[in-house]
């Protein structure tokens, strides 16, 4: 089975190329195309393997997330030509992710077990549990870190006081996240899941703030499953979750967390395979559809073709 771990395209118009962990994002004139590939990423490492149509899966689940939440703010999204491609308008970027949390888990829960009362400068109470539901959603923003770079946590004031967003800006920003965050928690709901923690990409089009990249995805959001989630609580066990931490704790257990010297297991085509399996569940489970397999005989030419027809068609 092919996977699309790299792209080479060269279309007319084209200025620029930038390759992220995930996705190559092709700069076509006054166009940005982004083509989610197979690739994965965990502790800002890529790993060496790509997973079976998680492209496809990350691309369609964002594209119909930046549909379900235009009403609250513009987003960069114009077409979805390919399975595995968005094209949309330029924006630059602010140089920080807005990281929101519903639930105390995952790195947040480390660093609260470890003695941590204060994350990005919100101040936590003690006693809490893991995976127990803050009373209202936290933000906790970071940097955004280039290539082979970590992202670190930053606070509100520490943003503003370095000028990387401005207090006007970040009070857009802000807005904006909580109600996205709540739009997500009301569409999981609906399919018998928690929207635990994501995070969202901002940057500006012609003066206005738009939201950027893909949201609402197992590489930006997790999930549960709330059908006895409070019982799991009670009882302390872990939550039945849909999101990669399992790739995180899988890279964990096999003793890698993306520092110096650490090297990154053994990719079975069981681990891939179970990976793939896991993104398809996410995409059924959240959008209430079955999820359609693309032919992944000749990808590049199929996903350049459908990108140079729309090029052509909206010059």
């Amino acid at each position: 089975m092919q996977t699309l771990t790299a792209t080479n395209f060269k279309f007319p118009q084209q200025t620029k190329v930038y390759n992220g962990k995930v996705r190559d994002v092709y700069f076509v004139g006054d166009k940005i195309v982004m083509v989610a590939t197979d690739r994965i990423s965990a502790f800002d490492v890529i790993l060496p393997k790509g997973i079976p149509y998680k492209g496809q899966i990350l691309n369609q689940i964002a594209s119909i997330f930046l549909d379900a939440t235009a009403d609250i703010c513009p987003n960069w999204k114009l077409a979805s030509p390919d399975p595995m491609v968005t094209i949309g308008v330029v924006c630059k970027g602010f140089p920080v992710e807005m990281i929101v949390r519903g639930y105390l888990c995952g790195s947040a829960w480390r660093a609260y077990k470890s003695g941590v009362r204060k994350i990005c400068g919100v101040k936590l109470p003690d006693g809490m549990r893991e995976n127990q539901k803050f009373p209202t959603p936290i933000i906790t923003p970071t940097t955004k870190a280039e290539i082979g770079e970590h992202d670190e946590d930053i606070s509100k004031d520490e943003i503003i006081a370095k000028g990387l967003v401005s207090a006007e800006e970040y009070a857009i920003l802000e807005r904006y996240t909580l109600a996205l965050f709540q739009r997500g928690t009301e569409i999981a709901a609906q399919r018998g899941l928690i929207l635990v923690d994501t995070k969202y990409e901002f940057g500006t089009h012609n003066g206005t703030i738009y939201l950027m990249d893909e949201i609402h995805t197992p590489d930006s959001s997790r999930y549960f499953y709330a059908e006895g989630y409070e019982e799991r609580f009670a009882k302390g066990e872990p939550q039945k979750q849909l999101s990669k931490e399992f790739v995180r704790e899988w890279l964990m257990s096999n003793g890698f967390q993306g520092r110096e010297g650490e090297q990154v297991p053994e990719m079975t085509d069981e681990i891939v395979e179970g990976i793939s399996t896991r993104y398809i569940e996410l995409f059924e489970q959240i959008t209430g559809e079955k999820f359609q397999k693309t032919d992944t005989k000749q990808l590049e030419q199929r996903i350049e073709q459908n990108i140079l027809n729309f090029l052509k068609s909206n010059n």
